[in-house]
């Protein structure tokens, strides 16, 4: 099968390697020409343009970082949508709106092109393991032409509902994993405060309900205060404002995600937006008067 690959950041790139490494045909572009070079040793071919590559593709993988961006890799002057030929399918993995999804789908579907939603959860880690939870929104069938690709690249592929509900499902994801850093933050703070040793507190607590995978995996960058990459803070910012517009939409509260979308904005603000997203800690750290 040929597989195109339009965007090799820091998932789309590993996720590429892994279809290449399943045995996909892959062409891939990026805005930044050059990046992810060792994709070449997996023959993995970066085309000149958007449009090559969707010519060159039977189904067309997007995972780029915003709305405005998917819209402009669909349907820009050079575009998916002007290479592609009808019964292509393009699969969005991206995290975006979802009424623009359908929105985009639409004009798709004028195009003779189908496409499905199909954001993930799992980080960069999931993203070099193939270990990705992947959320489709769509048509069962198309979902189906998709899905050995889509096995190459997560172990978790859930169909939830008609094109838009993978974006929403993602919302949801993004909505609860920001009250989980934000109370483990808040949590490993009040341990240091306490004067108790916090590694052991961690262990503890890992036996118990307040057991989570933030917990696991980010408390030991919120004790040393040192939040390398994994997912970007700016990203989830984005991420918040997405489910908070669906929230306006569904006339849903969210006052969790609104506060950690206002203490991530101050983070951005202060210049840690590359910083992983457990870097909350950084301002519930400044707020209780230790190092920030």
């Amino acid at each position: 099968m040929r597989v195109g690959f339009i965007g090799l950041g820091t998932m789309g790139a590993a996720m590429a390697a892994n279809a290449a490494r399943a045995g996909f045909e892959i062409s891939a572009w990026n805005r930044t020409p050059g990046r992810a070079p060792e994709l070449a040793a997996l023959g993995v071919h970066q085309a000149p343009s958007l449009a090559e590559v969707a010519k060159a593709s039977e189904i067309v993988i997007t995972i780029v970082s915003d709305t405005p961006d998917v819209e402009a890799v669909l349907f820009g002057p050079d575009g998916v949508a002007k290479g592609a030929a009808p019964g292509t399918l393009v699969v969005d993995m991206s995290t975006i709106s979802p009424s623009a999804t359908r929105s985009f789908a639409e004009r798709l579907r004028e195009r003779g092109i189908a496409m499905l939603d199909a954001p993930v959860s799992g980080g960069s880690e999931g993203a070099q393991k193939g270990t990705l939870t992947i959320f489709v929104g769509g048509a069962a069938d198309d979902l189906e032409r998709a899905r050995p690709v889509l096995e190459s690249l997560g172990t978790t592929i859930t169909h939830v509902g008609p094109i838009g509900a993978g974006q929403a499902v993602k919302a949801v994801n993004q909505v609860i994993l920001a009250g989980g850093y934000l109370g483990v933050a808040e949590g490993i703070v009040l341990a240091l405060k306490a004067g108790l040793d916090v590694q052991q507190v961690v262990t503890a607590l890992s036996g118990g309900a307040a057991q989570s995978w933030v917990l696991s995996n980010r408390s030991g960058r919120m004790l040393a205060n040192d939040y390398p990459l994994g997912f970007k803070v700016a990203l989830h910012r984005k991420d918040l404002r997405i489910a908070l517009e669906l929230a306006g939409e569904t006339g849903t509260v969210l006052p969790i995600s609104a506060l950690v979308e206002t203490i991530e904005a101050g983070l951005i603000a202060q210049g840690h937006g590359d910083d992983d997203v457990s870097a909350v800690a950084r301002a519930i750290r400044q707020l209780s008067a230790l190092p920030g």
